[in-house]
């Protein structure tokens, strides 16, 4: 018997009290006839396994039995159980290694394993928005466990191209998959988990940059990569309610590099703002959403256009 087998099925008898041969099995992705092998074993080690008859009767162990096997302090547990994200987890192909550790941190919790996740969940992907998961997130993701070089073909705008990276970690950004991989030209870059077309982890392994941090460089990119997409800028003058809807209304790096341009308010409360947009099109939009509560003053034309919708707008609504 497998010694992390034995070990997940203890941890399953402690937190779960009673289970059948057929549950044990499901859980383990093994056969029953298996499951009674590993019973057996564990009982001639000295745990107090025993069988109980009856339509709900199963595996259990004896009354005030628990094992330690964990090294985990129910606080430490506690904080931990609220990082299992199955989802995400049985996509990089880590869904044995989650069970593994739900159970050992559930054994240190007790009697209530669930508490945490009955207090916590996270819903990753956005609003309105279907998501699937990238076929080669599963290789992708043992290349960055494992610390191996992975060889790829990538598409980008120039096409699609051969390429060698160092996979650093992986990124789950509002349902999309990024991986933070250096490439062969020395650089860390982001690219999207969906666009690889092929992705094999070979045996070579490369050494990975201590001074590296996922979180730092993740913040960094993402606001580099906010800032790289706003080519154009209006200048607008935004009442007190639409310096507070800002953040809420538009993209939050570009709400905030606005409101760094603020300048002190008017004898209205009202602060003149530049404000980065992505296209006219889209700034186009992003103003009507803010209504009467905002003012283009510049460029002439843009207003221009602000200023017909709101009279069509003003025309429908008499």
């Amino acid at each position: 018997m497998r010694a992390s087998r034995a070990i997940a099925l203890l941890l399953l008898l402690q937190t779960r009290h009673t289970m059948t041969a057929t549950e044990l099995a499901a859980e383990l992705e093994v056969s029953e006839r298996t499951v009674q092998r590993d019973i057996a074993a564990l009982v001639e080690a000295g745990v107090p396994v025993y069988a109980e008859r009856g339509r709900r009767g199963g595996y259990r162990l004896v009354d005030g039995y628990r094992t330690r096997l964990t090294g985990l302090e129910p606080a430490e547990a506690a904080v931990l159980h609220l990082a299992g994200l199955p989802g995400p987890l049985r996509d990089m192909g880590l869904a044995g290694q989650a069970l593994a550790a739900r159970l050992k941190v559930a054994a240190v919790l007790g009697d209530t394993p669930a508490a945490a996740t009955q207090r916590f969940h996270l819903d990753a992907p956005a609003w309105f928005r279907d998501t699937e998961t990238p076929p080669l997130l599963a290789e992708i993701s043992r290349a960055v466990w494992e610390d191996r070089v992975l060889h790829a073909r990538y598409a980008a705008r120039g096409g699609v191209r051969d390429r060698r990276l160092e996979p650093y970690g992986l990124v789950l950004k509002a349902g999309q998959w990024y991986v933070a991989a250096r490439s062969a030209s020395g650089r860390i870059g982001s690219y999207r988990v969906d666009r690889f077309r092929t992705a094999e982890a070979g045996d070579e392994r490369f050494e990975r940059d201590p001074r590296f941090d996922l979180a730092d460089y993740w913040a960094t990119a993402a606001r580099e990569f906010a800032r790289a997409m706003l080519h154009e800028h209006a200048v607008v003058r935004l009442s007190p309610l639409a310096v507070e809807y800002l953040p809420v209304l538009l993209e939050p790096t570009a709400a905030s590099d606005a409101l760094a341009t603020a300048g002190p308010p008017d004898a209205d409360g009202w602060v003149t703002v530049t404000l980065p947009l992505e296209t006219w099109d889209i700034g186009y939009f992003e103003l009507l959403r803010l209504g009467p509560e905002a003012e283009v003053l510049h460029p002439p034309e843009f207003r221009a256009r602000l200023a017909d919708a709101t009279r069509r707008a003003a025309t429908l609504y008499t």
